[in-house]
């Protein structure tokens, strides 16, 4: 738990378990902890392992597969006991502060921690699925020059339960309750919200497993993409632990222009970066890496630019899609976004070289949701407080 908000929690331990937090009012939040977590908060409370087991069953289902908030409406749970989880538990949501919808359906929420910072989420829906872009962070600390998100510091990481929370937001939005496999309207979760998710790998980790556990939402792991701008050492560990889909914001084929609109190319070159994308745990065919490329005028997007891009890839032998993005531009921006005509040949070269290279369509430019497009009143905020904290 972050120090920011450690004058205003305490912290519950049990046996064998790492500390659980505890909110203000003294009770315990149960989205986003584990199993395990739930079981030992309920231990802590007073119930004994075998009741604490058979309520810990009990609430995950009402929790990740029905979407209560409430304790009251648990029919499954002796109303006796119903008063005792509402003293001692809570359900969390994240607050909403406002919610904007684009003239093409889009949805841009803007969300609040309890210790009071924002950040976003995004809903884009298409006639065949659905896709919640969610933050792993509260600002950044890449500073990718083209993204908006980037020209914001870093506040701190968001815990699981505020991970998680922006998924169930959207789906009571959506009346998805009960979860079920099929007619979905959320169908797809990408981490490409605010901040890298691979410098908040453990909360990550720990949000996902909970979206795919099978007595829950049960999104299949294929339905998730984490993408990341590069942080090497992580991505093998990623494959291995998380297992999703992968995603690599790349947006130049040279070292003097990535190290300009992408600066953790100096830590983590183009080539180191490739080779892992190789060494993925899982990539195949079938399987492939999705390679991000914003297209800026005159700075990346040349002939010559995309000829690079394919012997890139295929000497790295990458089973590869490269989603071209046109720039959406934000205030004082230093790009501007390639012609129509420069990106069709762009794509048309990489096309031809067997590698699928779809321009992906603009959503949500009205209201500042498209991608590299984010940036929340959480700026202004750590603007006021000096103390940069990490969970």
């Amino acid at each position: 738990m972050t120090s920011v908000v450690a004058d205003s929690l305490t912290e519950t331990k049990t046996d064998t378990q790492k500390p659980i937090a505890t909110r203000k009012d003294g009770r315990i939040d149960l989205l986003g902890l584990s199993r395990e977590d739930i079981r030992a908060a309920l231990k802590s409370k007073g119930l004994d392992e075998k009741q604490a087991k058979l309520r810990t069953k009990q609430l995950w289902h009402w929790m990740y597969n029905r979407g209560a908030v409430a304790f009251d409406g648990m029919t499954d749970i002796a109303k006796t006991m119903r008063p005792w989880l509402t003293e001692h538990f809570v359900i969390s949501r994240p607050e909403v502060v406002t919610m904007q919808i684009s003239t093409d359906g889009t949805r841009k929420w803007l969300l609040k921690t309890d210790d009071g910072y924002d950040y976003e989420m995004v809903f884009i829906p298409d006639a065949d699925r659905g896709t919640l872009c969610i933050s792993s962070q509260i600002g950044c600390t890449l500073n990718c020059r083209f993204c908006n998100t980037g020209t914001m510091r870093l506040v701190r990481n968001l815990t699981v339960g505020e991970i998680v929370g922006q998924i169930m937001l959207a789906r009571d939005s959506l009346d998805e309750w009960p979860s079920k496999p099929e007619g979905r309207l959320l169908t797809n979760v990408v981490m490409m919200g605010m901040g890298e998710p691979l410098y908040n790998f453990d909360n990550v980790r720990d949000a996902l497993k909970l979206v795919m556990d099978g007595d829950g939402i049960a999104l299949s792991r294929r339905r998730i993409t984490l993408s990341t701008s590069g942080v090497v050492p992580m991505m093998a560990r990623a494959g291995e632990e998380i297992g999703v889909n992968l995603a690599v914001s790349l947006h130049a084929v040279t070292k003097a222009v990535r190290d300009e609109i992408v600066p953790i190319n100096k830590k983590y070159g183009i080539d180191e970066l490739l080779a892992a994308c190789a060494a993925y745990p899982g990539v195949n065919n079938a399987r492939r890496i999705t390679f991000e490329y914003v297209m800026l005028k005159d700075k990346n997007d040349s002939e010559e630019d995309a000829r690079e891009l394919v012997r890139l890839l295929q000497y790295y032998r990458l089973p590869a899609k490269v989603n071209l993005i046109p720039f959406n531009p934000w205030p004082n921006s230093p790009y501007e976004c390639s012609t129509p005509e420069r990106i069709a040949r762009f794509s048309e070269i990489v096309f031809n070289a067997g590698i699928s290279a779809p321009v992906r369509r603009t959503r949500g430019q009205d209201i500042m949701a498209a991608c590299g497009q984010l940036k929340s009143a959480a700026e202004r905020q750590s603007k006021r407080d000096s103390m940069i904290t990490l969970s």
